[in-house]
């Protein structure tokens, strides 16, 4: 059997399960965006780790030092956000070509503190040694919250609402456009999709927020693309998904790029990935009111995309009432 035969998830699942069936109760391993540890009465730590490597989730020539640093614990803080914790301590793990200097060291980390700043992050450790090849950054991050409060993609139910809490396929489109070699720097909206590429923003304040609802039900990042995303939702809840696709949130920037150079912004916006926003269950009833609350604290919308159905692993997507068929899915490292 080959990788690509079972996907990047099946490989996981298939060499994980004999840990699984060890796992003392209450606590929450494989399957979900952080590993979920009973600590105190009533407290839990919450661990992630991720890894970025050259030329697979970055290209060296393709973005600043500081960027790099920044991408690679934002990815990280993003799981916390979707578990809806609060990050307390990093620990980095490099494997660096000896091609890289110093200085290019000293402005990665640059970025990295900036982030841990802002977002009150304790770097604690980490390992360093030679790759032989290209460069690998790999983190783990702490953090703790409330055993009440914590959200897991098994708790979505039938009937929930499918939310996101930002806009969709920036990322991707910036990436794009680099790739592509279509890139204008004299053009705030490519500028813009390839500062969402370089820098994206971990909902942690939202998923805070959210974690506090016990209305929200399942939830996690978007990472993969939410069509690959909202199927792991459905692995570990044995739901099913029904998606609108002319009701993702897509921002004013990315249907003018889109337009600009002829590409299909919904299905962009599905399947893309790294845009780093949550996405989470809601129960219907509840909507309107955390929806509201929602816009009042950030600003921002919290958009209704679809709903979750009874159907185990069903998945469907309509455009303006009509069944549509992707033309490919989310991001798997193997498939």
């Amino acid at each position: 059997m080959k990788l690509r035969d079972i996907g990047e998830f099946g490989l996981i699942y298939k060499v994980t399960a004999p840990f699984m069936d060890e796992l003392p109760e209450g606590w929450t391993g494989v399957g979900d965006d952080c590993a979920v540890i009973p600590t105190t009465p009533g407290r839990v730590q919450v661990v992630t780790t991720d890894m970025l490597v050259e030329n697979t989730h970055f290209i060296l020539a393709n973005t600043t030092p500081e960027d790099l640093g920044y991408k690679a614990l934002a990815v990280n803080l993003s799981d916390i956000a979707a578990t809806g914790a609060t990050p307390r301590s990093a620990f980095i793990s490099l494997a660096i070509p000896t091609h890289v200097e110093v200085e290019w060291i000293s402005r990665f980390y640059a970025g990295l503190h900036e982030l841990a700043t802002q977002s009150g992050t304790l770097l604690l450790g980490g390992d360093t040694t030679r790759s032989p090849g290209d460069l690998v950054i790999s983190i783990t991050i702490f953090g703790d919250m409330a055993a009440a409060d914590v959200k897991l993609r098994s708790l979505a139910r039938p009937g929930d609402l499918v939310c996101l809490s930002g806009t969709i396929g920036d990322s991707p489109a910036g990436l794009r456009l680099l790739l592509d070699g279509v890139y204008d720097d004299t053009n705030p909206d490519h500028r813009a999709l390839a500062r969402m590429h370089h820098r994206p923003r971990p909902h942690l304040e939202e998923g805070l927020w959210l974690a506090s609802h016990p209305a929200i039900h399942g939830m996690m990042d978007v990472s993969d693309g939410i069509d690959s995303d909202l199927r792991r939702i459905m692995e570990q809840a044995k739901v099913g998904m029904e998606i609108h696709l002319d009701a993702l949130p897509i921002s004013p920037q990315l249907q003018r790029v889109c337009r600009e150079q002829g590409w299909d912004a919904a299905h962009l916006a599905a399947t893309g990935g790294e845009d780093y926003c949550l996405v989470c269950t809601i129960d219907a009833q509840a909507f309107p009111r955390i929806s509201q609350d929602f816009s009042h604290h950030f600003g921002t919308l919290l958009k209704a995309i679809g709903r979750v159905t009874s159907q185990p692993e069903t998945f469907s997507y309509t455009c303006n009432g009509a069944a549509v068929t992707l033309a490919g899915h989310g991001f798997d490292h193997f498939t």
